[in-house]
């Protein structure tokens, strides 16, 4: 499955200030962060240009795999919201270079809604 197969756990909102103190190393000049989201040490980042991927290996987290996934190389998405007894939304994204999707959980607590619409914004933009 790919980047964060090995984990468990849900992913929940991120503070941008947060965020962007981690990212301001890797961003582009006028690159500004939307949307953050944390799983347990890895992050996923929608920014004005692309979706940043963060995987932190390791026991200490030292060694960070940063995967930058423009948007116009995103083919497609799906979005599955909580239900009565499935507390978890999941975002789905496909690839055009992958075949199988980067898949991710959120916690209920999550807007889901506002990640869909900002994600559906930049892929059909």
């Amino acid at each position: 499955m790919g980047l964060f197969s090995a984990l468990i756990g849900n992913a929940g909102e991120m503070d941008q200030d947060e965020a962007y103190e981690e990212l301001s190393t890797i961003l582009g000049n006028g690159e500004a962060i939307e949307l953050a989201y944390k799983l347990v040490r890895d992050m996923i980042v929608l920014t004005n240009r692309r979706l940043i991927l963060i995987d932190k290996q390791g026991l200490t987290g030292k060694k960070i795999e940063y995967r930058s996934v423009p948007y116009k190389s995103v083919t497609m998405f799906t979005v599955e919201t909580t239900g009565h007894f499935d507390l978890d939304a999941e975002l789905k994204i496909w690839v055009s270079s992958q075949s199988e999707p980067l898949s991710f959980e959120f916690s209920g607590k999550t807007n889901i809604y506002t990640l869909q619409a900002l994600l559906a914004e930049k892929v059909a933009g």
